[in-house]
C-alpha cells in the first residue's frame, strides 16, 4: 500500500533523504518550501512527486513528515503541526544540527499527541540546493537519532526503517550528548577556523604579501570558515552553553602553549606536537565524520598551453564532475600545482586512476 511522505524544506539534505526513501519504499512524496521555486525544481528532478501549498492539510494525511529546515524554522513548524486537530498520526523527524531546543519543544508537544524523533544526518556537500541531492549522499555517514522521554522502541525502529535507504550508520543518543559531541568536533572547529582567518585578515591590512602566502596550507586548514555565515551563527546560538565551555577550555590550552613557547623547552614542544600528531593519525581516514571531508586530488602539471584543458577533458569524457579547481601558488611540500575537488571520494579515486594512466603524478592528502 502506497504511503505519503511530507517533506518540509526542499534542499540538499531533505532532497537526499527523500530520494533514499523513494528508493526503498512505495511512496508519494509531497514537498513544501518557502521558496516555491525549490519545490518546483525538486518536482522536475523527480525528488518529490507533488508540490504542496498547504502544509496543515497534507500533514493530516501523511505517514511520515520530515522537517528539513534551519533549527529556528523547525521550532515554528513543530508548533504548526501540533496545532492541527485532530492530532496528526505521522511520525515526525527533523534534520537539525543542534538538538536540545528541538527536543525540549518535542517534550512539550508530546502531550498533544505529536510523535517526534530528532535526527541529524552528519553529511553534506560543497554544493547546496535540491539540484545537488543524491540518494547516496548519506551512505556510511553517522545519523543521530534523539528520541524524547516517551518515545517507544517501536517508533525508533520505524524511523530507522524509513531511513534504511540512506545506508547511514545510526547512533541513538540523548540530545545534550549529541550537542556536546557535535560541538567539540564540528561547531568549535568552525569558530577556531574563523578566528584564525580574522587574525590573519587584521595583519593583511599592513602586510599585503600575507594574502598571497595564505593561498597554500593556511587556506586549506581554514576552509571550513567559508561555510554559510547565517547557518553557523544559528548553530552557535543554539549550542551556546557547550561552546562557551569549550572556548574557555581552549583559552587554558592556549595559555599552556604560550608557556611552552616562552620556556623554549624542546622536550615540552616535541611532546606537544607529537601528542597531537599521534591522535590525529589514529583517526579513521575513510569514514565520514562530523565535518564533511574534502575529496581533493592534487595533480602535478607543467605550465604550458593546453595542460589544464587536457585534464578537464579527460575527466569530462568519463563523466566525472569537478566541483572546484584551483591552481596553487604556494605548494608547501606538495608535489603538485593543481587541486581538483570532487563531490565524493569515489569520483576522486576514479579521477586519480584516469590521470595516472595518462602518466600524471597525483597525490591525495590524508
Amino acid at each position: 500500500m502506497m504511503k505519503n511522505v511530507l517533506l518540509i524544506g526542499v534542499g540538499l539534505i531533505g532532497g537526499s533523504i527523500a530520494l533514499s526513501i523513494k528508493k526503498e519504499n512505495d511512496v508519494m512524496i509531497f514537498g513544501y518550501d518557502v521558496y516555491t521555486e525549490s519545490s518546483e525544481t525538486a518536482k522536475k528532478l523527480g525528488v518529490i512527486d507533488e508540490v504542496v501549498r498547504n502544509v496543515e492539510e497534507k500533514a493530516a494525511t501523511a505517514d511520515l513528515i520530515i522537517i528539513a529546515t534551519p533549527v529556528e524554522e523547525t521550532l515554528k513548524v513543530m508548533d504548526r503541526l501540533a496545532s492541527i486537530s485532530p492530532a496528526i498520526e505521522a511520525l515526525v523527524m527533523d534534520v537539525g544540527s543542534t538538538k536540545n531546543s528541538i527536543m525540549s519543544k518535542a517534550e512539550d508537544l508530546a502531550a498533544k499527541g505529536l510523535r517526534f524523533i530528532g535526527g541529524h544526518p552528519m553529511a553534506g556537500s560543497h554544493k547546496t540546493g535540491v539540484e545537488s541531492a543524491k540518494a547516496h549522499l548519506l551512505e556510511n555517514a553517522f545519523y543521530f537519532l534523539t528520541p524524547n522521554s516517551i518515545t517507544s522502541e517501536k517508533d525508533v525502529d520505524e524511523a530507522k526503517d524509513w531511513l534504511k535507504g540512506t545506508r547511514a550508520k545510526f547512533l541513538v543518543s540523548e540530545p545534550d550528548e549529541h550537542d556536546f559531541l557535535t560541538g567539540i568536533v564540528s561547531h568549535f572547529p568552525h569558530l577556531v577556523a574563523s578566528s584564525l582567518v580574522r587574525i590573519t585578515k587584521n595583519h593583511a591590512v599592513d602586510k599585503p604579501l600575507i594574502q598571497q602566502l595564505a593561498a597554500g596550507g593556511f587556506r586549506d586548514i581554514t576552509r571550513i570558515a567559508s561555510s554559510s555565515p547565517k547557518m553557523w551563527s544559528d548553530i552557535v546560538s543554539q549550542n551556546k552553553s557547550h561552546l562557551l565551555d569549550l572556548l574557555h577550555e581552549w583559552k587554558k590550552e592556549m595559555d599552556e602553549v604560550i608557556r611552552f613557547v616562552e620556556n623554549g623547552d624542546q622536550t615540552e614542544l616535541f611532546h606537544y606536537f607529537d601528542s597531537a600528531k599521534s591522535f590525529r593519525d589514529s583517526l579513521p581516514v575513510r569514514s565520514k565524520g562530523a565535518i564533511h571531508p574534502f575529496s581533493d586530488l592534487y595533480v602535478d602539471i607543467l605550465d604550458r598551453i593546453g595542460a589544464l584543458s587536457h585534464i578537464t577533458a579527460l575527466l569530462a569524457q568519463s563523466k566525472i564532475n569537478i566541483i572546484n579547481l584551483s591552481i596553487l601558488e604556494v605548494r608547501e611540500g606538495l608535489n603538485a600545482v593543481l587541486r581538483l575537488s570532487f563531490q565524493d571520494d569515489n569520483d576522486r579515486d576514479q579521477a586519480q586512476y584516469i590521470l595516472q594512466n595518462e602518466d600524471y603524478l597525483t597525490h591525495i592528502t590524508l
